[in-house]
């Protein structure tokens, strides 16, 4: 399972989005699209943490690299 379709399994089980995540774009924003609030994107932080066995830094933890799921994937790749 590629670390994008992990997402949005994350985002399917543990998010309140206004849509199904598995319909999610890479592109998308998860924010203007998707309806996704400030607390999810924290417990979604916290998720892909877990999931992928990483550390993301409050630098790190920006609009920009949580806007997307591609984005979010490529802040995981880096952090691996």
């Amino acid at each position: 399972m590629s670390i994008e379709d992990q997402i949005r399994s994350i985002i399917d089980d543990d998010m309140m989005t206004e849509s199904d995540a598995m319909s999610i774009k890479d592109g998308d924003s998860l924010r203007s699209d998707h309806g996704m609030d400030s607390l999810g994107f924290v417990e979604l932080r916290v998720q892909c943490e877990n999931t992928f066995g990483i550390r993301i830094g409050d630098d790190d933890f920006t609009p920009e690299n949580f806007r997307s799921v591609g984005t979010i994937a490529e802040l995981v790749r880096t952090r691996q």
